[in-house]
């Protein structure tokens, strides 16, 4: 049946590219995919389906599963339901450990495919969708019945059509998790003119309009697919799972001691080193009693993570830094600064020259991948952490910043649309708006550090004491009362 459906796709695909190489207006070259559509649906219409599908559900990313973990989440939360999951997706980065010894996940990799990489640009890049949609739809259609596919959104081209698609050929009902647009990610690049940019938009808008449900990540998304796409949608906060938490000294010693072994910014000085004792930059182990303390004088942790892309302008804190070692040439109470920046993504060598290019005496940068497991024990380990998402629709709030307060970690962001539904200013971090007022909250925050009464740690026991949501809570709050509402 999974080959039939696959030749049935590729000989619709190829007259549907006839059509358009022969002078079809698009109308006229899509009929082909009108009547199969039509041709299944009604097939479908008269097969018996299968109850066991009722607690089948996909969940799809057209992106690196390891680096979509509110995608992994709701694989984890449909599983923790009772849900059998299949989660589709790039194999890049390793997806969380909870997710691959879950028995009720299983994930089907898709392969993230080029196209023609000859011609016009925009050929190019209609050769790659079209590609990726006959590869989706052949993976979606050769699976079991589903009683529901969820799809992230951005990126969502092809993939919104053919969930869709799909959705309908197997019954099921599909939702889209609106985290962006991806049609302002495009405008980043090509620009709002562009007429891919256009294109995309008018197809979010369509194809979106179509959808059985819709989760956002903001009351702000919500408010703005409602007015301009009449789009309804379920705003579902990231709220960080429990892995995310104040980091234990102990664990923390562990994970700089790992650390210490690839990246010299974590190794204690030769001249600091102790009979009997395990040091690092931060931590030392005592050998004989394995009790452990944080090192006298030791640097402020300064800690951001990004997918390195134009949404995120990392120039602004390294001028903050250069700003900072100016500070401590003149002042005795800022702390040295060691500044970990985390993450994959296409300008990270940009930056990495840049880094490099650097002759800092009083900080530091590290730019390191970290597993799954160990990130959320690092931002437990780190003083304050740093946000430059500026988000390119500014409707969306970065997940970072969720993962951070969930370790109790105060935040300096930088200001966007709607960033206050998350960060409140002067409560649990601080705003700003260029590279000197960074610079400036840096050096107040750091001041006599470690200081019990600063602002630091003012900020630090207001995430402490306001107790959070957790995404669990979070999720059978929003989320399954709608599958409930289908079941019934």
């Amino acid at each position: 049946m999974a080959d039939a459906n696959a030749a049935v796709v590729l000989v619709t695909a190829s007259l549907v590219l006839l059509g358009l190489l022969a002078g079809l207006s698009l109308p006229w070259a899509l009929l082909p995919v009108a009547v199969v559509a039509f041709i299944f649906v009604l097939a479908r219409s008269l097969k018996a389906r299968d109850e066991s599908a009722l607690q089948n559900a996909c969940v799809l990313v057209l992106g690196d599963l390891g680096r979509s973990p509110r995608m992994q989440y709701h694989a984890l939360s449909l599983s923790r339901h009772g849900y059998n999951v299949t989660l589709i997706g790039f194999l890049g980065t390793k997806p969380h450990q909870d997710v691959l010894e879950d028995d009720r996940i299983d994930i089907v990799p898709i392969s993230e495919l080029k196209g023609i990489q000859v011609g016009p640009k925009i050929f190019r890049y209609a050769s790659k969708v079209i590609l990726q949609a006959l590869q989706l739809l052949h993976v979606l259609l050769k699976m079991e019945d589903q009683a529901y596919i969820l799809m992230q959104n951005p990126p969502g081209l092809p993939g919104i059509a053919v969930a869709w698609l799909a959705s309908r050929l197997c019954g099921a009902q599909f939702v889209i998790d609106w985290h962006n647009y991806g049609y302002s990610i495009m405008a980043l690049t090509l620009g709002e003119k562009h007429l891919i940019v256009k294109v995309a938009k008018w197809y979010e808008k369509f194809f979106g309009r179509v959808s059985d449900y819709n989760l956002c990540v903001t009351n702000a998304m919500r408010h703005d697919l409602q007015k301009n796409w009449n789009i309804r949608a379920t705003t579902l906060y990231d709220k960080p799972p429990s892995i995310f938490r104040e980091t234990p000294l102990k664990l923390q010693h562990e994970l700089f001691y790992r650390l210490a072994s690839v990246y010299p910014q974590f190794r204690a000085c030769p001249e600091n080193s102790k009979q009997n004792a395990e040091l690092t930059t931060f931590t030392e182990r005592n050998a004989k009693t394995g009790g452990v303390t944080a090192v006298a004088g030791r640097p402020a942790l300064l800690l951001s993570s990004t997918s390195w892309t134009e949404d995120e302008d990392f120039s602004v804190l390294l001028k903050a830094l250069e700003d900072y070692e100016g500070f401590v040439e003149e002042e005795r109470n800022l702390p040295l600064l060691l500044c970990v920046i985390t993450g994959k993504g296409p300008l990270k060598d940009h930056y990495k020259k840049i880094i490099d290019s650097k002759d800092f005496k009083h900080v530091q940068i590290c730019t390191p991948w970290l597993e799954a497991e160990d990130y959320p024990v690092l931002l437990g380990s780190a003083d304050l952490g740093v946000c430059l998402h500026t988000s390119s629709s500014g409707l969306d709030l970065p997940m970072k910043v969720v993962d951070m307060f969930g370790c109790c970690l105060p935040v300096c962001a930088i200001d966007f649309q709607c960033l206050d539904e998350l960060v409140k200013h002067e409560e649990n971090g601080l705003i700003f708006k260029d590279s000197s007022e960074l610079s400036l909250q840096l050096k107040m925050l750091f001041s006599d550090f470690p200081n019990e009464q600063g602002k630091l740690s003012l900020f630090r026991q207001n995430l402490r004491e306001n107790g959070q949501q957790r995404w669990d809570e979070n999720w059978d709050h929003n989320v399954l009362p709608l599958l409930k509402e289908h079941c019934d």
